[in-house]
């Protein structure tokens, strides 16, 4: 089959669903009119661990509109069946809603207050009277009587022998704040019970394989009686890959009272009704020549799960593994239960969190040898993965470091800290590599293409705003030879062909893959059909000659010989050609990675300790990009995300009961346009085929990766002074 050509991918187009979105037409989770709906209201346990003595549920029930109070006491018994096969549960017993009088943890609920209207039931609420038999919960990960899970280790060479013969040896540990995802959309489910179906209209990244597959394991049904539907998420960062226990209770709650049912948790409930990045120790030992060489690192990492939930990350080990050349690893890494609810992938997940703590200890030896910080990168770059033999599919970090290092003016850094001042700032530029494995999982996607010469495009997946409905619809406009207008993506309902969950930079990989194998094999059929139709003007012409632009087939050399779809399929009475594309990843002889490298440039007032960002730049090999507008995106909210990670977000628990205490934006701060500097982000013209057919590696999750360290590197150069512990804080400059 011939080239086909490209218009659409690679363009820099706007949002197919902007308009929607910023003329409210776009329907979230709770934005769908659903008849009758009425609505819950959780109530959440005031301590952080014990068990329930009473609930007092009169007063409650007494108020006008009130329909229901629903708590252990006289909530049905659930199935709660194993869900092996999705993020529900990572592992574990997971949390067993209404089911016990047990309290796991601050903020779990423990009854709902169903009403007519929204003000009813929040007051309903306030009036349900718990009693408890607390207990102290354990909930600091300081602390070191708390137990532990199996540990995960890794380990080639020897590398307690190689430090204790290097030239240099340095110890550090690097502690990071538990972080939360804090989407502009709270999290929020409507259910309604048609007879034995359900439907829920839910906020979540995983259509079937989530929710549709959990609540089916918790209500004891099949899956195909559960209808998902989810066409718009406002942000998620990962807080959507798992079904929280909210979801349950709007659906049990519908159950019950015979109506539909809407819960939307507030602000303040989403910070223990859903999850979090956890808190992480992070101790780095590290043996090294005088000339650069690291012969050794020993990584020994602790962070926060439950007690209930055994939540490790995947992504914390393979950075100290596959990054640099070092012939001698350990890592040990351990999860500790503590009395909290279960954390869940956050942006970069594992990868951001390892990249600040090995690209800090980087830079700290660089200053230590007096070796320039990318030059030490550069004497530990491997040539084949150190961690397996393979070789790269693309790896052009070297390219990244001089195209950053160009674009920066890393030239002109007077490499000594703390000697550059404008007034009272102290100006520091760092920087640090990023590093995110590609995912790619089994996705089917639906094409059809029409009579009247436009095209539907369907899959289950999802959309918590990387542009999901524009990059599809540039795949498959190419792949059918259509204008983009002519195309329509829709995703988002468990009736659709089956995708992957959308994290992970994987849903463009994955879905991408299947949309443009469906659209190949329409296109295809098109030209077949064309081919071997007397009455075409292409008829008799090789199929590998044809081509298709703007809905015309054609033959590639003579333009002028072709017809269009609607001439096609009106002659031959097609209604439409149909397709579901289907696309599952090959194994690989190679390790498929996205790469970055992030250059910072910080302020810091001299006397206050104030650290303001002034710009920053990265520069990423992640393959193909589909949409320039879309990568950048991605990649500058990356860059914002990465300065809240290094100088804002910090979850505060109060350790004597688990309460956290700054659940709400006024006191978790995150970055606004104020903490906003000039911004830039670079793409190398690539592909990766060994990846996936498309040749992307996904851009989402390494554009926050080595951020944080880039920043906290850059204030380091900037004042002299070495904080480890994130975030980085007035208070530590002093």
């Amino acid at each position: 089959m011939s080239l086909q050509p490209k218009a659409a991918v690679g363009a820099p187009l706007s949002r197919v669903d902007g308009r929607l979105k910023v003329t409210g037409g776009a329907d979230y989770a709770a934005d769908h009119d659903i008849d009758g709906v009425v609505h819950a209201v959780i109530v959440d346990a005031s301590i952080g661990r014990g068990r329930i003595t009473g609930i007092d549920t009169g007063a409650a029930e007494a108020q006008p509109g009130v329909l229901k109070v629903i708590s252990h006491r006289n909530a049905p018994t659930l199935a709660y069946r194993d869900n092996p096969g999705s993020n529900n549960p990572p592992g574990g017993r997971r949390l067993r809603v209404f089911q016990d009088d047990q309290v796991l943890f601050h903020g779990q609920p423990v009854a709902v207050a169903v009403a007519t209207t929204l003000e009813a039931a929040q007051h309903a609420a306030s009036l349900v009277e718990v009693t408890y038999d607390a207990q102290t919960p354990s909930t600091d990960l300081s602390d070191g009587s708390a137990p532990t899970n199996t540990p995960v280790t890794y380990a080639r060479g020897d590398a307690q022998a190689a430090l204790a013969g290097a030239d240099v040896r340095m110890e550090m540990t690097y502690r990071l704040a538990r972080n939360h995802h804090n989407p502009m959309e709270p999290h929020a489910t409507i259910a309604r019970w048609d007879g034995d179906r359900l439907t829920v209209w839910d906020k979540t990244q995983w259509v079937i394989g989530g929710t549709q597959t959990e609540l089916a394991a918790v209500f004891g049904i099949p899956p195909a009686s559960v209808r998902v539907i989810s066409p718009f998420v406002g942000g998620a960062f990962g807080s959507g890959l798992r079904t929280w226990p909210h979801v349950t209770v709007a659906a049990l709650a519908a159950r019950e009272t015979g109506r539909p049912v809407k819960v939307v948790l507030s602000r303040r409930q989403q910070y223990f009704g859903t999850g979090f990045r956890p808190a992480y120790e992070y101790q780095v030992r590290l043996g090294s020549a005088r000339n650069g060489r690291v012969s050794a690192m020993i990584h020994g990492i602790r962070s926060e799960t439950s007690t209930y939930e055994p939540y490790g990350e995947g992504g914390i080990l393979p950075v100290g593994q596959h990054l640099y050349s070092t012939p001698n690893v350990s890592q040990t890494y351990r999860t500790v239960r503590l009395d909290v609810n279960t954390p869940v992938p956050m942006r970069g997940p594992g990868f951001a969190t390892a990249s600040y703590a090995i690209e800090s200890a980087m830079d700290e030896l660089s200053y230590e040898l007096g070796i320039d910080p990318i030059e030490l990168r550069l004497r530990n770059e491997p040539g084949t993965d150190p961690a397996n033999g393979n070789s790269f599919s693309t790896r052009r970090l070297r390219e990244c470091y001089a195209t950053g290092a160009r674009e920066f003016g890393w030239d002109r850094r007077n490499p000594k800290p703390r000697s550059t001042r404008d007034g009272d700032w102290l100006i520091g530029t760092g920087m640090a590599t990023g590093v995110y494995h590609t995912l790619r999982a089994p996705a089917q996607a639906r094409i059809r293409l029409d009579a009247d010469g436009t095209a539907l495009v369907e899959s289950a997946t999802s959309d918590m705003g990387p542009g999901t409905y524009t990059s599809m619809s540039q795949v498959a406009a190419d792949a059918l030879g259509l204008p983009m207008r002519r195309v329509t993506f829709r995703l988002g309902d468990s009736l659709m062909p089956n995708a992957p969950l959308h994290g992970g930079s994987l849903t463009m990989a994955s879905v991408g893959s299947a949309v443009l194998g469906g659209g190949n094999q329409v296109r295809r059929q098109a030209i077949e059909l064309a081919v071997g139709d007397e009455q075409s003007p292409l008829y008799g012409v090789a199929a590998d000659t044809v081509v298709v632009r703007n809905g015309r087939l054609h033959v590639r050399d003579d333009p002028a010989r072709g017809e269009t779809y609607q001439q096609l399929l009106t002659r031959n009475n097609r209604d439409s050609l149909e397709v579901v594309g289907s696309f599952t990843p090959a194994q690989s002889r190679f390790t498929t990675e996205a790469y970055a490298a992030v250059f910072a440039e910080v302020a810091v007032d001299a006397r206050l300790g104030l650290v303001r960002v002034r710009r920053m730049l990265g520069v990423y090999d992640a393959g193909r990009i589909i949409s320039p507008k879309l990568a950048d995106s991605q990649a500058l909210g990356g860059l914002v995300g990465g300065i809240g990670q290094a100088l804002l977000e910090h979850t505060v628990t109060d350790h004597r009961d688990g309460r956290i205490v700054n659940a709400n934006l006024a006191d978790y701060l995150v970055p606004v346009n104020a903490d906003i500097p000039v911004l830039k982000a670079i793409y190398l013209e690539s592909e990766d085929m060994e990846a996936d057919p498309l040749g992307v590696k996904g851009i989402g999750e390494v554009v926050l990766v080595g951020v944080a360290p880039a920043i906290a590197n850059a204030v380091h150069h900037a004042t002299g002074r070495r904080v480890r512990d994130l975030p980085i804080t007035a208070d530590a400059l002093l």
